[in-house]
């Protein structure tokens, strides 16, 4: 009986558990989002998204950046978590999104768009890729990444994303 408990209480926990969903661009476009409703829908990131960039001596660092020694070079990096909640904050071109994962700073943010590649799912765009780095521009910064950031995609809770709202009126009718 003990052990049918246990196993009740894991079922129900998950059952509650988020379902989340690549963001892709049959989402984009059969939700037609303005950026005031994009604005409240909660992102997160699918993968590790690693940042860094080397710093030269007498610059100032960034208080959220950690800095570490890289073969005798000073490097800041940034570390975003899989499953980092993110915020849309504007769209720089057509169907690409500036998303922060900063609390606390805007000008902090990455920018995804849809890849052919991968089924159309929102992925981390970069200002170029080469076959093993790609540089991205975070807060007022140029960052390199691996190419293995090229994977991290932009996910939603879809049961929260695809909840529908109706509101039904049925009129008594209208006599003379």
């Amino acid at each position: 009986m003990r052990h049918f408990l246990y196993l009740l209480v894991v079922v129900s926990l998950a059952s509650c558990a988020p379902t989340y969903s690549y963001y892709t661009r049959d989402i984009h476009d059969n939700s037609k989002w303005d950026d005031a409703s994009l604005s409240k829908v909660q992102f997160y990131v699918s993968n590790d998204i690693v940042l860094w960039r080397d710093i030269s001596k007498g610059e100032s660092v960034v208080t959220n950046g950690k800095i570490k020694m890289v073969n005798g070079r000073e490097v800041e990096e940034v570390i975003i978590k899989r499953g980092t909640p993110g915020v849309y904050l504007f769209s720089p071109q057509k169907k690409q999104y500036a998303i922060s994962f900063d609390p606390n700073d805007d000008s902090k943010y990455l920018i995804f768009g849809p890849s052919e590649k991968v089924g159309e799912r929102y992925v981390l765009l970069a200002k170029e890729w080469d076959r093993r780095y790609g540089k991205v521009t975070y807060g007022n910064q140029v960052y390199r990444t691996s190419a293995e950031s090229a994977f991290a995609y932009l996910m939603v809770d879809i049961s929260k994303t695809k909840s529908t709202k109706v509101t039904s009126e049925v009129p008594r009718g209208r006599k003379v």
